[in-house]
């Protein structure tokens, strides 16, 4: 249903979507009548296609009526059919939605407004790419940042120097992986003469998300089932002449949560287990 929600944009890049499921020809026909797919949804009914790909989910019991699924994931093909990009977790309940693949992958700016950020010395403004998400999902934050004209914030990895820093408050809910700082650049400042790693001009931050698992998101959630995902943002920005004093912003991004969908298609269309 993500997928069906970013069709137009997916396709805006000159995409195709196709979607692979381990459940019969019935069951997925249900579904996709139900959550009005435009695309595809392909039945893999014995999972031919996943053991192929070397993606079937081995934990699982094979007696299971849950065996033959994949671990989820998205590839991206180019026009001869070749594997260009894939996106995959352990973890069948975890998996990145397609709009944090298009921001990272092709750089497809949230569609949701960037909010502006009050701070010194530097104009930032913040975004997510899903404003709506489902528990086990990856979302991606973003952190957009604007430097007058000689000015300069210093890179991670700098000597001496106090760099730019996004950290994120340890509380439930979610998941983060390791900040995504673009290049940087190799700025001669003559006042100290060094040549030191900097931001200038426009830059972003990528930060990409986990949604928790149910038992531990729900808490979480306030009564409008917003997850509030606040961080702290330190740099200090210098011009060509002085540093100012460093400074520390507070950020807020706003996720509303929606409940899993759990309807289910008719029981003859159901998988049993193998006995």
């Amino acid at each position: 249903m993500e997928l069906e929600q970013n069709a137009d944009r997916i396709r805006s890049q000159g995409l195709g979507i196709v979607a692979i499921s381990y459940d019969s020809v019935d069951a997925t026909r249900q579904f996709s009548d139900r959550a009005h797919l435009s695309f595809p949804l392909l039945s893999d009914i014995d999972s031919a296609v996943i053991k192929h790909y070397g993606i079937l989910n081995e934990t699982v019991d094979a007696k299971s009526a849950f065996y033959g699924i994949p671990y989820p994931g998205t590839y991206m093909l180019d026009a001869k059919g070749i594997i260009t990009a894939k996106y995959f977790e352990d973890d069948y309940k975890s998996r990145d939605t397609s709009a944090s693949i298009l921001l990272r992958q092709f750089g497809l700016t949230p569609v949701p407004a960037h909010q502006p950020v009050p701070a010194k010395h530097i104009g930032l403004t913040t975004s997510t790419t899903g404003t709506e998400a489902r528990t086990g999902q990856r979302i991606t934050l973003t952190l957009d940042a604007a430097l007058a004209a000689k000015m300069h914030v210093y890179a991670p990895g700098v000597k001496g120097y106090i760099p730019i820093a996004l950290t994120f408050d340890k509380t439930t809910g979610f998941a983060a992986d390791a900040p995504v700082y673009p290049a940087s650049k190799m700025l001669h400042i003559p006042v100290i003469n060094e040549t030191v790693p900097v931001f200038v001009g426009k830059f972003q931050v990528l930060e990409t998300i986990r949604l928790a698992d149910t038992a531990e998101l729900e808490p979480a959630l306030d009564k409008d089932r917003n997850l509030k995902v606040s961080a702290n943002f330190r740099y200090q920005a210098c011009d060509d002449k002085e540093c100012y004093v460093p400074e520390t912003v507070p950020l807020t991004w706003t996720v509303h949560v929606q409940p899993l969908d759990r309807v289910r298609v008719t029981a003859d269309a159901q998988k049993k287990p193998t006995q």
